[in-house]
C-alpha cells in the first residue's frame, strides 16, 4: 500500500540561515542534500585555526559558529540569490552587492558589507563546503520536507496567519492529514524514482518567530506550537537514497 500526495512548493537556501529560493526544481544528491544548499555561510568570532578545522572536520561544527537568525535577526531583512558564479545580496528587490563567492577579494567586499547590517559587533568570516554543507543537522545531511496543512491546522487553532516561509524547509507537500506525518518516522518515501529515508522530525526554535523578510517578532511560534501541541515541531528531516531531480506537482508516495 502506498499514498499519494504532490509537491507544492521546492526552496533551497544557498547561505545557511539567511537565505531562501523559491525553485520549480531542485537537483538531489545521494547521501548529501540539495545542490547549492547552505554550501555557503558565515561564521562568527573564530579564528583562523577554528575556521580551518570548521571547513575539514564537520562533526566539530556548532550552531554558535554561525552567523543565524537566532543571533542577528536583522539580517532577515536581506536575502541572498545564487545564479552559477554569482551571489547576489538582496533587500526586497534592490540589489545590495555582487560577488563571485569563490573568489577571495570579491568575499572581502561582502564580508564589509554584511558586517555594516550586523548590530552586535562580530568577527566574521565566510566559508564554502559543497561536499558538507552547513545544515542544522551538521554533520549529518538532510533535507527537510513539511505538510501544509499541518501549519493550516496551527493556523486555526491559534487564529494566526503563519507563513510558510517561516519554516524555510525544501519541500512542502499538500493533500495529506494535519500531523499525519510523524508516523512517517523510519519509512521511505518517494519522489520522482528517487527514494528517501525519513530520519526524524524538526524542532523549531526562535528564528520561525519572524515576520518573512522583516526583523520583527510576531509571534513565539515554539511556545505556541508547545501550549497547542504539547511538542515543538514542525516538519520531517529526509536523507536522500539516490541522484536525480524533483519537481513542482511530481507525486509523493509513502510506502506502509
Amino acid at each position: 500500500m502506498f499514498v499519494l500526495l504532490k509537491i507544492e512548493n521546492l526552496f533551497y537556501c544557498p547561505v545557511k540561515s539567511i537565505s531562501f529560493t523559491e525553485s520549480i526544481t531542485l537537483n538531489i544528491i545521494k547521501d548529501r542534500g540539495i545542490e547549492n544548499d547552505r554550501i555557503f555561510a558565515f561564521t562568527q568570532n573564530l579564528d583562523t585555526l577554528q575556521i580551518k578545522n570548521l571547513e575539514q572536520k564537520p562533526h566539530l561544527r556548532k550552531l554558535n559558529n554561525f552567523i543565524t537568525l537566532k543571533n542577528s535577526p536583522e539580517l532577515n531583512q536581506y536575502n541572498f540569490l545564487l545564479n552559477k558564479d554569482q551571489l547576489i545580496l538582496k533587500k526586497s528587490s534592490e540589489e545590495i552587492i555582487k560577488i563571485n563567492p569563490y573568489a577571495k577579494d570579491e568575499r572581502v567586499l561582502l564580508l564589509n558589507q554584511i558586517s555594516k547590517f550586523i548590530k552586535k559587533e562580530k568577527k566574521i568570516n565566510f566559508v564554502i563546503d559543497q561536499k558538507n554543507p552547513f545544515f542544522d543537522t551538521m554533520p549529518s545531511n538532510s533535507i527537510s520536507l513539511i505538510n501544509k496543512n499541518s501549519i493550516n491546522d496551527f493556523e486555526k487553532k491559534i487564529n494566526t496567519e503563519i507563513e510558510i516561509e517561516r519554516f524555510r524547509a525544501n519541500i512542502y507537500i499538500n493533500g495529506l492529514k494535519a500531523w499525519e506525518e510523524r508516523t512517517w518516522i523510519g519509512k521511505i518515501i518517494e519522489i520522482n524514482n528517487i527514494k528517501f529515508s525519513v530520519t526524524k522530525e524538526i524542532p523549531r526554535c526562535s528564528a520561525t518567530n519572524l515576520q518573512p523578510n522583516t526583523d520583527n517578532v510576531t509571534i513565539n511560534l515554539p511556545n505556541q506550537l508547545k501550549k497547542t501541541y504539547d511538542h515543538i515541531y514542525m516538519g520531517l528531516y529526509l536523507t536522500p537514497l539516490s541522484n536525480g531531480d524533483i519537481n513542482i506537482d511530481n507525486e509523493l508516495r509513502i510506502y506502509d
